[in-house]
């Protein structure tokens, strides 16, 4: 007997867990505070925003591990593009939060 509504669920749900930590992903990289530019009078915010990324990367990293815990089930399909696909966004998403992690703690 054999269920595969559960593997379909699982990469329907690994989907958009993996489109929601692109999401957040991105709203972090949009609002990143890499560069020197400081506008007069705004010093006061920059603790904040990074306060909001250190906790976004943390975010995007443990969705990163849920979404490639449901997307990768134990059958393999017979060609991997799709795979391969994932695991490249994967692995953008990983190295750059734990870059961010990095830059946030010895650089600010």
């Amino acid at each position: 007997m054999s269920n595969r509504g559960i593997g379909r669920a699982r990469l329907f749900l690994g989907t958009v867990i993996l489109l929601a930590t692109v999401m957040a992903w991105a709203i972090a990289f949009m609002m990143s505070p890499h560069g020197d530019t400081v506008v007069r009078g705004t010093e006061h915010v920059r603790p904040s925003v990074a306060a909001f990324l250190n906790k976004s990367a943390i975010g995007t990293l443990l969705l990163a591990a849920l979404a490639g815990w449901l997307l990768f089930p134990a059958r393999r399909p017979r060609k991997p593009r799709r795979d391969w696909a994932i695991a490249a966004v994967l692995a953008v998403l990983v190295l750059s939060s734990l870059y961010q992690l990095f830059w946030l703690n010895f650089v600010l």
